[in-house]
């Protein structure tokens, strides 16, 4: 008669399933730091559908995507999923895995109980109609990654998978370092060989940003096999023997260069010259580091905010930079005369579909991807390698826990295909870079994430602004134009033509203006020649929050607020900054 729980660490006879698990378990009134948002508990083995597997885990990898699982943003796993109809008050997370298939549904054939596994996050369903139809899983509405936007995830002693998640288990490796890769790999096999003319081949050169990381390992072992010369990003030189033994050409210290961030605006012409002469340095770089003047063909990108604009400038004509997070922020700004004239492609990737998946896994089976596994935990010390994620003093490359094995090193069952270099990272090594802000749900839930309850006190733009238009003629000169802003002690004038707004001169635009000419040719420019085309404007009835997110939104400091259509006044970030205050 099968027991109604085993403890952790007694394998259940192959193929018995007991009534009850260990689990850990986030549940929503205990949301926040990972310490405390995991709890060990005990619940029931789930059942499975008939495309379903049950597998016994006996290690599990350790990703951020249940950092925010526990502390509820930028979305509430729980709540979502209860929306959606399912029952169960808690989450279970883990999105990488290892272990034995210990029950199948009817309809599975490729695994059978007694199996090892290792298995991907990607989870579909094989009724939705555009996968029928033999389209990409990664388009269906109904994909989910496993083990935070389902439940049911790596973090107990049973998992349930969809039976197209399951992969062989690479012999050589142990159960640890077989559960630490399928995500970062899978994500970056994607991204190299998933976009057609653009997929990585033999004898092109990539730029692997964050190269010691999870994904940048990956990436440049996978670089490798496929014949292709790779570049690393590091955030120092302590990290260049490892890059450089995972197969890179070699690497580049990103802290020597200083020009990061948003693009200035393409009007400022000193601030453009300081950006360009420290992307071209940083270009110059790349040559130095491969022996030639060869742009890469491939940027494999994660930052995002910080390093776009740079990775769009040094990618080769034709060439494509692709993007599967925005480590450093969402914004990212692009010279489009370099993505148009240059024909360059920005593309974005998120995880794999199966048959990438699969493909991946092959280059492991084959010996030609070591994990990178940079620190394995017990079972007990879950809330811990999360807590070690969350404070940013994770080290780099992947980590796991053991869940079903008692001991590290345990299962393997076979010697590596090829012989191959363990890397091993400097000692005490530890991120530097800011986390990974949290990502929003994958497509195409964004219309179905939680609604946003916005505060606002009900100011109107009317209530604020400045009535009245000062303003120039297209014709006037710029002379005569600060004239009028300095006597008025104003930012900005309007340009009237016809009794229309046609544009603004603001003070930014005057001193662009005088950027490479001399005073007394900028003050006989005029202001039709200098002005920003068009006016943005808002109606007086706009809510005041409404007119803020405005100028943010196009980086600028004023409105012209506009009745029945016709200009009125102006508003001001001042005029806000004002009433935020009191003054």
């Amino acid at each position: 008669m099968a027991k109604e729980l085993y403890d952790l660490g007694e394998m259940p006879p192959l193929g018995e399933i007991p009534e009850k698990m260990h689990a850990w378990l986030i549940r929503a009134e205990r949301f926040g730091k990972p310490t405390e948002a995991f709890q060990q508990e005990v619940v029931n083995v789930p059942p499975i559908a008939d495309d379903e597997v049950l597998v016994y885990v006996m290690a599990a990898g350790i990703n951020y995507n249940n950092v925010w699982a526990g502390l509820g943003i930028p979305v509430n796993v729980i709540g979502a999923r209860n929306k959606a109809g399912e029952p169960e008050d808690f989450h279970i997370g883990g999105s990488d895995a290892s272990g034995i298939v210990y029950k199948v549904g009817k309809d599975v054939t490729n695994v059978q109980v007694g199996d090892e596994v290792v298995m991907h996050c990607g989870q579909y369903s094989r009724d939705c109609a555009w996968v029928k139809s033999g389209g990409d899983p990664m388009y269906s509405p109904t994909f989910r990654i496993w083990g935070y936007e389902t439940n049911w995830g790596s973090f107990a002693q049973f998992t349930k998978v969809q039976a197209q998640q399951c992969m062989p288990k690479p012999k050589h490796m142990n159960w640890e370092e077989a559960a630490s890769y399928t995500l970062v790999a899978a994500t970056a096999w994607r991204m190299l060989h998933g976009w057609g003319a653009n997929a990585i081949k033999k004898g092109d050169v990539a730029l692997i940003w964050g190269g010691a990381g999870g994904l940048g390992s990956m990436a440049i072992q996978i670089v490798k096999a496929a014949g292709a010369t790779s570049v690393a990003m590091v955030s120092g030189e302590d990290k260049f023997d490892y890059c450089m033994k995972l197969g890179a050409k070699g690497c580049i210290n990103r802290n020597e260069f200083d020009h990061w961030g948003m693009l200035p605006h393409w009007k400022d012409n000193a601030g453009y010259a300081k950006w360009m002469k420290g992307v071209r340095a940083f270009g110059a770089k790349i040559w130095e580091v491969l022996g030639e003047k060869r742009a890469p063909n491939l940027v494999f990108e994660h930052p995002g905010e910080t390093t776009i604009p740079t990775s769009i400038f040094v990618c080769e004509t034709g060439g494509m930079v692709v993007v599967c997070a925005g480590t450093t922020g969402y914004n990212a700004t692009v010279d489009l005369r370099y993505l148009w004239m240059r024909q360059k492609r920005l593309q974005g990737s998120h995880f794999a579909n199966t048959e990438q998946s699969n493909q991946m896994n092959e280059l492991a089976l084959r010996g030609l991807l070591d994990p990178c596994l940079s620190r394995a935990f017990t079972y007990e010390e879950i809330p811990v390698a999360h807590q070690l994620m969350y404070e940013n003093k994770h080290p780099h490359g992947n980590m796991a826990v053991l869940v079903g094995a008692t001991e590290f090193g345990q299962g393997a069952s076979g010697q590596p295909p090829v012989a191959i270099v363990h890397p091993t990272l400097p000692k005490g090594d530890v991120h530097t870079t800011p986390h990974p802000y949290p990502m929003s749900e994958p497509l195409p839930s964004i219309a179905e994430a939680e609604a946003i309850t916005i505060a606002d006190d009900g100011t109107r733009v009317k209530d604020l602004m400045h009535r009245g238009i000062i303003a120039c003629a297209p014709d006037d000169t710029i002379a005569q134009v600060a004239k009028l802003m300095i006597d008025k002690e104003i930012h900005a004038v309007v340009v009237m033509d016809g009794g229309k707004a046609t544009g603004v001169v603001s003070q930014t635009d005057l001193v662009l203006a005088r950027q490479g000419r001399s005073p007394e040719e900028a003050r006989a420019l005029l202001a039709g020649a200098i002005m920003t085309p068009g006016c943005a404007t808002c109606d007086a009835e706009m809510l005041l929050s409404e007119a803020v997110s405005l100028m943010t939104s196009r980086r600028m400091h004023r409105l012209v607020v506009t009745e029945n259509d016709q200009p009125t006044g102006v508003i001001s970030m001042t005029d806000v900054v004002r009433k935020l205050i009191g003054a």
